[in-house]
């Protein structure tokens, strides 16, 4: 498995933890975003991890700035890209099953290490349940491709 990790200032020291606990369990990691306390804009670090995962170079993405708010709106602007904001791991463990997401996004603000841990063992054990979900998952790929033709569509 490969996962795009990235963050801006306000991150470092949670990404490095995780960079380390992911490789550890024999996971690749493309890092990106800052390795320093330096300011780094979170819509750079959003857009890097984002991309990467659109265009299929990683499986995932974990994309970590102060609240995970700002980092999750930057990366939902990349096509085919369906990230989340998240302080627990039963939504990360959803988010996966029902909303097939593939950017989980972390506030380094908000969480500590540990339950970041946590989420995203959550957020990489669990897997898409398709069925009926698939079908919402392809309504919400329907409005990112054109918002127009779907208002016309469905209203």
């Amino acid at each position: 498995m490969k996962i795009a990790m990235g963050n801006d200032h306000a991150a470092v020291e949670m990404k490095l933890e995780l960079k380390e606990y992911l490789e550890e369990q024999g996971i690749e990691i493309i890092n990106v975003g800052t390795d320093s306390s330096e300011r780094y804009d979170y819509p750079l670090a959003g857009f890097q991890v984002a991309s990467l995962v659109a265009e299929g170079k990683a499986d995932f993405g974990i994309a970590i700035c102060g609240t995970g708010i700002g980092i999750s709106l930057s990366c939902n602007k990349v096509e085919g890209i369906r990230a989340f904001p998240c302080t627990e791991p039963y939504s990360a463990m959803m988010a996966r099953r029902h909303n097939d997401a593939n950017v989980l996004c972390l506030g380094a603000r908000v969480i500590g290490i540990e339950l970041a841990k946590m989420i995203v063992d959550s957020f990489l054990l669990a897997e898409f349940e398709g069925g009926r979900h698939a079908e919402r998952v392809a309504l919400i790929s329907e409005i990112e491709e054109n918002a127009e033709a779907f208002r016309k569509k469905h209203f």
